[in-house]
């Protein structure tokens, strides 16, 4: 099992930008595809972003040209750079791991990925 540790984040005004990083210990990390998801309150946890590790990326609509998903194998990390926020964008953002090296669809559910970051506030004030 792979324990992923999540840092950065926080409040920005809107068309600010904020970087999430999220480490990982444990298991292989560069052969897993990684995603972010995040959750508003009273809403469902949406997929944002994944990056495979054999390559390739999909991106949400809500969050394309905006954000983008990188890693760095050799540190086990993988970040979500965040730029031009809106207020809309305010939840708590998760990073999460599959036990594939890829992904198996363009919006993949949250149930596809087995291992989970804590959780990360990200408030965007208008």
């Amino acid at each position: 099992q792979v324990q992923l540790v999540q840092s950065g984040g926080g409040l920005v005004q809107a068309g600010g930008s904020l970087r999430i990083s999220c480490a990982a210990s444990g298991r292989t990390f560069s052969n897993r595809a990684m995603a972010w998801f995040r959750q508003a309150p009273g809403l469902e946890r949406e997929f944002i972003v994944a990056l495979n590790g054999i390559g390739g990326s999909s991106y949400s609509e809500s969050v394309e040209g905006r954000f983008t998903i990188s890693r760095d194998n050799a540190k086990k990390t993988v970040y979500l750079e965040m730029n031009n926020l809106k207020p809309e964008d305010t939840a708590v953002y998760y990073c999460a791991q599959s036990q594939l090296p890829y992904i198996t669809t363009f919006t993949p559910p949250a149930q596809e990925f087995d291992s989970w970051g804590q959780g990360t506030q990200v408030t965007v004030s208008s």
